[in-house]
């Protein structure tokens, strides 16, 4: 068995405060999604069919949940001599001793690491979005331009632009060309090509621009490398990408690519994709069948192993060990694990995290209908909804409020209950 001679690098360490209390308690690459698996499962699962057997994630940010998700990296079939998944936490040093400063500070801090294994290429990914790609075309995309920097881009909605690093390519085929602009989250967006963060090094210029980029205090790739390697004139090129890319950066973003799931032609298709994950994670693979009873109704939804229905589910997506009891009502939602919704309760537009009990007759989310941008409301985990409490749309629950901790007098003034 040959050395990989591709080594992967996940961003999958931080926090985004879009996302609210859904990351409370776990970096967002391990926000779960689609039923069953987390976000960075799509990395992991394209890398795994891309031939890239060889992973570091780089995770700083309360790392337990993904640690416990990722095991051993046998769900990816990455274990064994010469591949499998390194989880690298920041460290302290008689060099070292700062946090993650950016997403290529934490590459810099981990620089013995790559270059014990030597790598031909290195592919720079992050943990937090949902699609499908194979690599092994951008790698050969980047071989054959026999280029310094390879980065993939998207044509994204030109209101939207501004969110995103956007580049400008001097197209030579349908594939991409030559980088001529970068720019991150400017404020008048040059184009409408928004960056992937999927990035395919030559290691030693790597190398040399991060030592740069450590003198000047810098520390990202799309603010300060990019640019810094574009002014050299070194070769940089951009691959057009053309598939299904959802962003789950906030919770809007994060519930609209969760309804990719669902429809008679789902834009986003597991199943076809290739999707691995964990089983053993919250012992999935252990969850009983499905339950439906006599009177439930589910209508456009998905519901896994372990879930007992005996409401009504509608365009909703239910995580093992939901329970929907006779008379409850789920439209429009995201119910993580082990939520229970007693009788006689409506669900509505709401992302609920783990281990919550919505108790009889609760209303949360507001009436079905109504406009989009009147929010998603979230629920933060280990909670229980009082009997009877109304939740409007658009709010935010903290987590573990308990039934004796509902009070408007603990939460902002934004995120009052009504």
């Amino acid at each position: 068995m040959f050395k990989p001679s591709i080594l992967a690098m996940i961003l999958a360490g931080g926090r985004v405060d879009e996302l609210g209390v859904l990351t409370h308690y776990r970096p967002k690459s391990a926000v779960p999604f689609g039923g069953f698996a987390r976000v960075i499962d799509f990395a992991l699962s394209n890398l795994m069919r891309s031939g890239i057997e060889l992973v570091a994630i780089l995770s700083q940010y309360r790392s337990f949940s993904l640690i416990n998700h990722i095991g051993t990296g046998a769900a990816w079939d990455m274990i064994g001599r010469y591949r499998g998944i390194s989880i690298l936490p920041p460290y302290k040093d008689f060099k070292s001793s700062e946090w993650y400063r950016g997403s290529a500070d934490a590459v810099y801090q981990n620089l013995d690491y790559v270059r014990y294994h030597s790598p031909r290429d290195i592919l720079i990914l992050s943990g937090d979005h949902v699609y499908q790609m194979d690599y092994a075309e951008l790698l050969r995309y980047h071989r054959e331009k026999n280029a310094d920097l390879t980065a993939a881009f998207i044509e994204v909605d030109p209101v939207d632009a501004h969110r995103f690093g956007v580049g400008e390519i001097t197209f030579e085929d349908d594939k991409g060309g030559r980088l001529v602009h970068y720019e991150e989250k400017p404020k008048t967006p040059r184009g409408n090509l928004a960056s992937l963060t999927i990035l395919c090094f030559r290691p030693e210029v790597l190398y040399e621009m991060l030592e740069e980029n450590q003198k000047h205090n810098s520390y990202e790739f799309g603010r300060d490398v990019i640019p810094m390697m574009m002014e050299r004139n070194l070769r940089v090129y951009g691959y057009r990408y053309k598939g299904y890319w959802g962003y789950t950066r906030t919770v809007d973003e994060y519930w609209r690519t969760s309804m990719d799931l669902l429809g008679r032609d789902p834009k986003i298709d597991m199943e076809k994709w290739g999707l691995r994950t964990n089983l053993e994670h919250r012992d999935i693979r252990d969850c009983q069948p499905l339950k439906v009873g006599s009177g439930a109704i589910i209508d456009n939804s998905m519901a896994y192993n372990g879930c007992h229905i005996d409401g009504s589910v509608k365009n909703s997506i239910l995580f093992p060990g939901v329970r929907i009891e006779k008379g409850a009502e789920v439209v429009d939602s995201v119910l993580f694990f082990n939520n229970i919704v007693q009788a006689d309760s409506r669900i509505t537009r709401t992302v609920s995290d783990v281990n919550t009990i919505f108790g009889p007759g609760c209303r949360i989310g507001g009436p079905p209908g109504g406009d989009v941008r009147e929010g998603i409301t979230v629920v933060g985990w280990n909670n229980h909804v009082p009997e009877g409490m109304q939740i409007g749309r658009g709010c935010t629950i903290y987590p573990q409020l308990g039934i004796d901790g509902w009070t408007t007098d603990n939460l902002p003034d934004n995120e009052v209950l009504r």
